[in-house]
């Protein structure tokens, strides 16, 4: 379920550019600044320095425990 994916990247302050935090939807081969940062905050030459400093992650969860953990809460 694709809804049960995504790629995190935490990306630092950067020059005059204050912190983010990005998600997008994508494969875990494609978990990296460059697919998931949009739009990208810096001009072209200094996206390698900013994606550098970016920590990314891929997360898989499933939102199917996650009803159910909510529904047991709320009995």
């Amino acid at each position: 379920n694709s809804e049960d994916v995504r790629c995190k990247c935490i990306c630092p302050p950067y020059k005059d550019h204050s912190g983010h935090i990005y998600n997008k939807n994508v494969s875990q081969k494609d978990c990296d600044c460059l697919h998931v940062v949009e739009p990208m905050p810096v001009p072209g030459p200094d996206v390698e320095a900013y994606c550098l400093r970016c920590e990314c992650k891929y997360e898989e969860r499933s939102s199917v425990t996650i009803k159910v953990r909510g529904v047991i809460l709320l009995a």
